[in-house]
């Protein structure tokens, strides 16, 4: 069974529906913690199922390279390597093979690995390949990725090879039983980023990633960039705007139509003893915490919050004990996904607008 993806209720713009799989069901709008090597760092696969996650992303570029690609399908495919039952999607390892200032050509990329330097070869046909092998329920095409800002005539160069690549993957996909899905660019400019995302789905994808964005350009153009893609995209197909995982970024995405997230930001704000709240982010390393006999944050059910007190994680990270950043990615994962339950309750109830705003005000306020 291949990916479907079906709308079950709308409030205006944003929308939820269920993103149906051959490893289960996944409710939209959702959230996919980062699973780069394989793992979600600090956390296990029973952290992520208690914390209510349902779907996972793992990295092509890092696995094909360690353990590669031909060691996970011995080992059972990423579910089985994983020992994650859910569903997983793989990004397609542009973003990453990209920052090593790779060769570009119109056949593909090449780069040094950052294991052992060896030479390496990527191409569109070789990454639909790889995460066949991965054995992933969604797999990513192999796209252009710019830095921003860019010049419009190097925008348009990246996004029109990004279709050519894109049809290159839809020719070489062989597996039926899993999805691959288009990837929109066009930098910030909402012009190109229409007309790349009606040759994106000109080309029949079943989904669609919104690549690209969250590379430090300003809220108002990526929101109006998600605004000219959703526009151009099939009604009946999902929507995944890459690498964006913070709360208001989320909150402005559903809003213009997304339904599914990725971000490495709970546990990478973690690990470094970040505290994302309903009421506001705070450092658990502050000194005002020593003696507070508190929960990280009231009214979570997460194992941080229902075990220990905040001057106990913040003596975990004092002394650097593993414990620490391992409650605190519970904790942050286990806002994240109750922030996406939150907004599908919302949207369902038709009241996601006032969802958002005193969501916002609370952070801001708190």
């Amino acid at each position: 069974m291949s990916v479907t993806w079906g709308k079950t209720a709308g409030d205006g713009k944003a929308r939820s529906g269920v993103l149906r799989t051959s490893h289960g069901e996944v409710a939209t709008p959702a959230f996919m913690p980062v699973g780069t090597r394989g793992t979600v760092k600090t956390v296990d696969a029973e952290d992520l199922e208690r914390v209510g996650a349902e779907m996972v992303l793992a990295n092509t570029y890092h696995l094909m390279l360690r353990p590669t690609a031909e060691t996970v399908a011995a080992l059972g495919e990423l579910h089985g390597f994983m020992s994650w039952a859910g569903p997983i999607l793989t990004d397609s390892g542009g973003y990453q093979v990209f920052s090593l200032n790779p060769t570009i050509s119109e056949d593909g990329v090449v780069f040094r690995s950052t294991y052992d330097g060896a030479r390496v070869e990527l191409t569109p046909e070789h990454a639909v390949a790889v995460q066949e092998m991965l054995g992933s329920d969604v797999a990513m095409i192999l796209d252009v990725l710019i830095g921003l800002p860019a010049t419009r005539e190097d925008t348009i160069a990246a996004m029109d090879r990004t279709l050519r690549w894109a049809e290159r993957a839809v020719a070489a996909k062989t597996r039926g039983d899993r999805a691959l899905w288009g990837i929109v660019q066009g930098g910030s400019d909402p012009e190109l980023r229409a007309r790349s995302a009606a040759g994106t789905a000109a080309l029949g994808f079943p989904g669609f990633g919104i690549g690209g964005l969250s590379v430090g350009e300003e809220p108002a153009a990526r929101n109006a960039a998600v605004s000219a893609v959703v526009a151009e995209l099939p009604e009946s197909a999902p929507r995944y705007v890459m690498g964006l995982g913070d709360t208001e970024g989320i909150l402005d995405c559903v809003a213009r139509g997304a339904d599914l997230f990725d971000c490495v930001l709970p546990t990478r704000l973690a690990r470094h003893g970040k505290v994302l709240t309903r009421t506001g982010d705070f450092s658990i390393k502050r000194a005002e915490w020593i003696d507070d006999d508190t929960p990280i944050e009231d009214d979570c059910t997460c194992v941080a919050c229902r075990r220990y007190s905040r001057g106990y994680v913040r003596h975990l990270f004092a002394t650097k004990e593993f414990l620490g950043p391992r409650l605190l990615s519970v904790h942050n994962l286990a806002y994240t996904l109750d922030l996406m339950s939150r907004i599908r309750e919302a949207i369902a109830e038709s009241r996601y607008s006032d969802f958002r705003r005193e969501t916002i005000a609370a952070r801001r306020t708190g």
